[in-house]
């Protein structure tokens, strides 16, 4: 995919976002084209796209390149909406995934057979998504925050849930 957007038969749609976080400044430019869409048997393939991120913070310059494909057509979804959707995913990325692996340390489980990997699974969104809906900002402080007080834990799964009411006050 890479020589199609280093030598194009047409020029991509190309945008181009810069944002600054603090001492980071990050610019991302997405070029997308339609032309591979003859040419393979991807099924529904609409788009393929290069997303280049050039990052400096102090002193240091990082360029990272990647790529999409997408059944989206250009009409359903133009370059800044491709971009803000690949940004998105990230922040999925970022909010849930970063926080299985590294603040329950998903991938040292060691239960593997049957159900239970998806039950453990399913568990550990679940208190996620209980800590996020209960406004915590930050899963790890929230868990220990929890994990020694029963009266606690058990008055989050309860004042969310429309069937149960609270054992203990």
């Amino acid at each position: 995919m890479a020589l199609l957007f280093e030598n194009p038969v047409s020029a991509p749609a190309v945008v181009r976002q810069r944002s600054r976080h603090g001492d980071r400044l990050e610019v991302r430019e997405l070029a997308l084209s339609t032309e591979l869409n003859d040419w393979t048997d991807w099924p529904e393939l609409a788009q393929v796209g290069q997303l280049t991120c050039l990052r400096q913070r102090k002193g240091k310059t990082e360029l990272e390149t990647s790529y999409i494909i997408t059944s989206l057509s250009p009409e359903q979804a133009n370059p800044r909406q491709l971009l803000h959707l690949v940004r998105g995913h990230w922040g999925i990325e970022n909010r849930l995934h970063w926080v299985r692996d590294v603040t329950f340390d998903e991938d040292r489980c060691q239960i593997r057979t049957g159900a239970a990997p998806q039950v453990m699974a399913a568990l550990r969104n679940l208190v996620i998504g209980l800590f996020r809906f209960s406004g915590a900002r930050n899963i790890a402080a929230a868990l220990r925050a929890h994990a020694w007080d029963a009266p606690r834990a058990l008055a989050l799964v309860t004042s969310h849930s429309p069937t149960m009411r609270p054992i203990m006050k």
